[in-house]
This record gives C-alpha cells, structure tokens and sequence, in this order.
C-alpha cells in the first residue's frame, strides 16, 4: 500500500467533507416530526420494480447542454422504459473473472498494479 494517494489528495476533499446537510429545529429546538405516510408515497411513484429509482430526472425535464445545434427545440428526458437496459449498468463497476494464475483477471490485476506502481514513480519524480 502506498501513501501517496494520501500525500496526492486534492485541497477539494476537505471542502467537500463540510458540505453537509442540516436540518432545521423549530423554536423549542425539537426537529420537526415527518409524516412517515406521505414520505413513503411520495417515493413509491419514483421508484422502479425493484425499489430504487433508476433516473435521477423525472419525464419530461428539459436537459440544459445536449441541444449544440442553433434552433432546435430542447432535449426532454423520456421516461425509464424508453432507454436501454445498458444504460442504467454503464456505471457498475467492471467485475474482474477470477480465472486462476495465468487468466485473463491475474493479467487485468497485475496491469492496473504496474500502472499504480509507474503513476507513483512519476509522481516522486517531480518532487
């Protein structure tokens, strides 16, 4: 394990760690009680078959930057069941066969461990 992602970490990774979500308290300091039925209702229409939503839009929302062209009318998002089932697995992370020594994941494993070991090596270089 090396240290150097440590020593490389961005001065935006502290900013990020405050960003944080606070709730406010009504003047006795107590947190306002949520009505647990209309929460679960409110998200039950967004959700797909298996319990999580699969947009982060809703249909129908204007996705500002797609249109380039001059004159054309905005892009709409459609609705779940009109993209590809590959969309929605685009950001899974990529599952490595374990094939015994020798195979094809060994092989992805030691390459991703050379490339670590070149990007420290050039790292050190400039210091």
């Amino acid at each position: 394990m090396s240290l150097l992602p440590v020593l490389r970490r961005s001065p935006l990774v502290p900013t990020l760690r405050c960003a944080q979500k606070y709730y406010a308290t009504d003047s006795k300091g107590k947190a306002p009680e949520k009505n647990e039925d209309a929460v679960k209702s409110s998200t039950e229409g967004a959700t797909s078959a298996t319990g999580a939503p699969k947009s982060s839009c809703t249909e129908g929302t204007v996705l500002e930057g797609l249109n380039w062209l001059k004159d054309q009318p905005p892009v709409l998002a459609q609705a779940d069941d009109a993209y590809p089932d590959w969309l929605w697995r685009l950001l899974d992370p990529k599952v490595i066969p374990d094939d015994g020594p020798g195979g094809k994941g060994e092989k992805i494993k030691l390459r991703i461990q050379n490339r670590r070991r070149i990007r420290d090596q050039n790292f050190m270089k400039t210091q």
